[in-house]
């Protein structure tokens, strides 16, 4: 039987109704994740300022007693002996060239991975390459500090004919493996995100596959893959447990096969027995590595910013 114009109305109210109703708890949900989201932010620069206000302050008061000069520039590190001295300069030295020889080895390695993985196989052994990058992303750096104790620190050792494989290069050659999974990830994921008209027309004008991976690919995706350069360069300056495995963690002015100590193994090191003015120095130390990776992720940032503005 046909509705009267009462039922009509009356459904119609509540239809009215039940889309208010949908509306509001949509609202109401949209302002609890809204508060959530906002909640977690603050909460994240909250704790970066607690670390920089705490490194701070616990840090300052060493490089004040040690003077700031002896301390940065200073080329002897006793801290346990009967006249302490407290120069990190082989600490800094050997960060930075460890750091620059990993990436400059790792990353090219690390994106022509990612260009063979997205561009130039098979489905069917990409996805097979994926899970092992995904599955080496995975693996805890201790565990690649014992693979480098077992098999490179030796290889190194028997290859150049050295009374000890524990050194600088052993050190590169572990943090290179170890950066190669966010390199490889990072730069997949952006080279796989250039729009396919790009290639195309590459090759509509004549340019073959390899042309067109160097020449229009990877240039549009460089955004992503700098990021990918910011991301490993973190991992390889912060790196400590692995590192301290295989770089033999003396107090060395840095050479290829000398063994060194870096500025994070120098902290973990010492962390556990120290105390007094040690216990202040380390704490020094990792105030020093915090604006070292401060002011290499801003420049790094800044040519990332600079490359996306071009």
């Amino acid at each position: 039987m046909p509705l009267s114009p009462l039922g009509e109305n009356g459904n119609a109210k509540k239809g009215c109704l039940g889309m208010e109703k949908v509306k509001k708890t949509a609202h109401a949900l949209d302002k609890i994740m809204n508060a959530i989201f906002t909640f977690c932010g603050f909460l994240a620069v909250a704790l970066v300022v607690v670390i920089t206000v705490y490194l701070i302050s616990s840090g300052i008061p060493a490089i004040k007693e040690i003077g700031l000069g002896n301390f940065l520039f200073g080329t002897v590190w006793k801290s346990t002996g009967d006249n302490p001295s407290y120069g990190i300069l082989a600490f800094i030295l050997t960060s930075i060239i460890g750091t620059f020889g990993a990436m400059l080895i790792g990353f090219p390695l690390g994106l022509l991975c990612a260009v063979c993985i997205a561009k130039m196989s098979g489905k069917r052994f990409s996805g097979i390459m994926r899970s092992f990058v995904d599955l080496m992303s995975g693996i805890p750096s201790v565990v690649f500090g014992l693979v480098g104790m077992i098999y490179v620190v030796p290889a190194v050792r028997e290859m150049f004919n050295l009374p000890d494989g524990a050194n600088l290069f052993s050190a590169i050659v572990v943090l290179v493996i170890m950066i190669l999974p966010s390199v490889i990830s990072m730069s997949e994921t952006a080279i796989r995100a250039v729009p396919k008209e790009y290639e195309e027309a590459s090759l509509a004008l004549g340019a073959n596959k390899t042309e067109t991976i160097f020449n229009v690919t990877i240039p549009a995706a460089k955004s992503g893959i700098l990021a990918s350069l910011v991301l490993g360069t973190g991992r390889a300056i912060g790196e400590a447990t692995a590192v301290m495995m295989v770089a033999g963690n003396v107090a060395n002015m840095p050479g290829l096969f000398k063994s060194v100590r870096f500025l994070t193994t120098a902290i973990v090191s010492e962390m556990s027995y120290s105390s007094g003015l040690q216990r202040q120095a380390l704490f020094s130390i990792a105030l020093v590595l915090f604006v070292f990776i401060m002011i290499v992720n801003l420049i790094l940032n800044l040519v990332v910013k600079r490359k996306k503005d071009k």
